[in-house]
């Protein structure tokens, strides 16, 4: 069935999120706006909600975890935010923005548990609704759950038959390269708003994430971060079930994402899609002997990324040595037949997961 893309990654801060903190701020009454604002996030909420206080004219103290992303960091402070890092998680994050809170009479504007904020969120659908009206499903990545209730109210109210999908990351820790979905569990409030409005509610891994951000890369053009693309994992990984009719529509939440960790994120892609393989094999260490395993790469039309010799911390023959070689290939039956070749010719390989 087609497939639509909602491109969140391409709003001003570069994610969903500057929706339900703009509305937030808007509702907020010229008294409390005075008094400032405070929020916490990872990443994407804090560019929100600075973007959105200095269009109101405020100041906002953004809680964010110590690991967060530097891309994101950086692009917080450039917005004019003051920044206060926090050692944990994003809730560790969210209960210092609390305490701020009541310590200093700042507002706080949370980033899913506040029925502005999720009223924000929820034009999303309402574009998907008027560009495309076909839609009978939206697949949306879920981390507090404020984008998918948003989403699957508004989808629901004017879209017929349409059923709403939330993606979670398996791996629901500070760990995960979908950190902007890396929250243990929605607020009271979403959760109810999930449970009664959203369909189904799947999970993908890190790997399965990594490579819907290469394929996005590659087919789409688009610079997706990890949490943005945990939609196009689910539908690429056959978890999400399609309707018989109409279109669906993905929701790239946003594209964020540090420059290195995108170089990382790419070769985790590659591996796990059999398109990077990492050879072991002992060799004599004597020349020309590296020379002979190099040709069968080459004549096999394969990309040799990295080449290492390894002697310390295995057990070697005094003239020996392993070889750990990387290459890229067109793909898993691609590697298995450069694998064979090299065994062919007398050489015994090991191949690295």
């Amino acid at each position: 069935m087609p497939v639509g893309l909602k491109a969140e990654n391409l709003q001003t801060t570069g994610s969903f999120k500057l929706r339900g903190a703009t509305n937030a701020i808007s509702q907020l009454p010229r008294e409390r706006l005075e008094h400032g604002l405070v929020a916490a996030s990872a990443g994407n909420h804090a560019q929100a909600v600075a973007r959105a206080a200095a269009d109101a004219g405020t100041k906002v103290i953004v809680c964010m975890p110590a690991e967060c992303p530097l891309a994101k960091l950086e692009a917080v402070r450039a917005l004019g935010a003051e920044v206060r890092l926090v050692e944990g998680s994003y809730e560790d994050s969210q209960e210092a923005a609390r305490k701020l809170a009541e310590s200093d009479g700042l507002s706080l504007i949370h980033a899913f548990a506040d029925p502005d904020v999720i009223a924000g969120q929820g034009t999303v659908a309402l574009e998907i609704a008027n560009d495309a009206p076909e839609t009978r499903l939206i697949v949306v990545p879920m981390g507090g759950g404020g984008l998918a209730s948003g989403v699957a109210i508004a989808a629901k109210d004017r879209l017929e038959g349409v059923r709403v999908v939330a993606v979670q990351a398996s791996e629901r820790t500070r760990r995960t390269i979908a950190d902007g979905i890396a929250v243990k569990q929605p607020a009271d409030l979403t959760a109810q708003l999930v449970e009664q409005h959203v369909d189904d509610v799947v999970a993908v891994s890190d790997d399965e994430i990594a490579q819907a951000m290469v394929h996005l890369i590659e087919r789409s053009k688009l610079v997706v971060e990890g949490a943005g693309a945990a939609g196009v994992a689910a539908v690429l990984c056959g978890r999400v079930e399609t309707p018989s009719s109409g279109s669906a529509c993905i929701v790239l939440s946003g594209g964020n994402v540090d420059a290195s960790l995108l170089a990382e994120c790419i070769r985790m892609g590659e591996t796990a899609a059999g398109r990077r393989a990492v050879l072991k094999t002992v060799l004599p260490d004597r020349p020309g002997a590296l020379d002979a395993v190099l040709r069968v790469v080459a004549d096999h039309g394969a990309n040799i990324v990295d080449v290492e010799h390894l002697r310390e911390g295995v057990d070697l023959h005094v003239r020996e040595t392993l070889i750990r070689l990387v290459i890229q290939t067109r793909g898993r039956e691609h590697g298995l037949e450069i694998t064979e070749a090299m065994r062919s010719r007398g050489f015994d390989v090991d191949v690295e997961h």
